[in-house]
């Protein structure tokens, strides 16, 4: 309104600047998301790899790849729940070995007596599965009840998991089961076989639960603050529960999907995958100490690591070397979130 009680036009230039300047944050901060630097270190690493060796850009590398990236992605989805809760579990790699081996004794027994491929595998899915649940429920109780740190509690069933697979297979691989059983890992759509198409699929619905539904808020306000998590009414008990349940399920289906890839159920399959678990998770953006973390972030996380161990194979470079580019995405992952965190906290 003016002076004289004249309308005037509304002016439309510092709204069109809002929404430009809106536009421009919104790019920068995906420009600048952990996520998009992790895609762009994948791409690099590819290029790199495919510049050195050209034989590296093809399907039956890809394939490769998935295969092995497979059984990781599993237990580092698990593992991001459980570290966004706030906790660890170093037991997922020694639940995948004693699943895988269980597993194995079974599909053996129904095998020689006659039972088709396809059902030996299925009640091999669901004994796998049925181990890491009971595992994972190991270690909720432990830390429930017993009042266990997470890393001792997990440290424990490590530990026993590693033994029993050991006692049980007298330190030999057991075969015996479905000879379909391995060339299900053949890929088929591209480079995807069946155990990695199962996987993407395990993970669409897990990173729905960890982002969209309610048990996903919990685990990030227990995550947060486990006491302001009960203040407001959250049973964090059941919570932990759930998350490490969850954790060694999938633990147990990555041992089936290993014992898928190797043929057998082998005593020392999972030894050391916890790490690279944990590796993926804090590469990808979560913070050990909870609260933050994102199942996108998981996922390239482990995509990386499988590529850098696979590249380094291909252009004939010692894989012990593989344990030392683990340790500097480490470092520099979680460089950038403190970096990240300087910035936010001085805006």
């Amino acid at each position: 309104m003016t002076d004289n009680g004249a309308t005037s036009a509304t002016p439309t230039r510092p709204r069109t600047g809002r929404i430009a300047s809106g536009l421009a944050r919104g790019i920068f901060r995906v420009l600048g998301s952990q996520q998009f630097v992790l895609l762009v270190v994948l791409v690099l690493m590819v290029v790199m790899f495919t510049s050195i060796n050209s034989k590296f850009f093809s399907v039956g590398v890809f394939g490769n790849i998935l295969v092995n990236w497979a059984p990781i992605a599993l237990i580092a989805v698990g593992q991001t729940f459980v570290v966004v809760s706030g906790g660890i579990d170093l037991s997922v790699g020694s639940t995948m070995t004693l699943s895988g081996v269980v597993a194995a004794f079974v599909m053996q027994t129904a095998t020689g007596g006659g039972t088709p491929d396809a059902l030996s595998l299925l009640v091999g899915v669901v004994t796998a599965a049925g181990v890491g649940l009971v595992v994972g429920l190991v270690n909720a109780l432990l830390i429930n009840q017993a009042r266990l740190v997470p890393f001792i509690a997990t440290l424990a069933t490590l530990g026993a998991g590693a033994g029993l697979s050991l006692v049980l297979t007298k330190g030999g691989p057991i075969a015996g089961g479905p000879s379909s059983a391995i060339s299900l890992s053949v890929p088929w759509l591209g480079p995807l076989s069946w155990p990695g198409i199962f996987v993407v699929i395990i993970i669409v619905i897990a990173g729905l639960f960890l982002h969209k539904s309610r048990f996903g808020r919990y685990v990030f306000a227990i995550g947060g603050n486990s006491f302001a998590a009960t203040a407001v009414g959250i049973s964090v008990k059941t919570q932990i529960t759930k998350v490490y349940a969850l954790s060694g399920l999938l633990a147990g289906l990555g041992g089936m999907v290993l014992y898928i890839t190797l043929g057998s159920g082998s005593p020392s399959a999972g030894a050391g995958q916890e790490l690279l678990a944990i590796a993926a998770v804090v590469i990808g953006g979560a913070s050990l100490t909870g609260g933050i973390g994102r199942m996108s972030g998981t996922v390239l996380g482990s995509l990386i690591l499988t590529t850098v161990t696979s590249g380094l194979i291909i252009i004939n470079i010692d894989p012990n070397w593989n344990q030392v580019v683990v340790a500097v995405l480490i470092a520099a992952a979680v460089t950038l979130q403190i970096l990240r965190r300087g910035q936010g906290s001085k805006a």
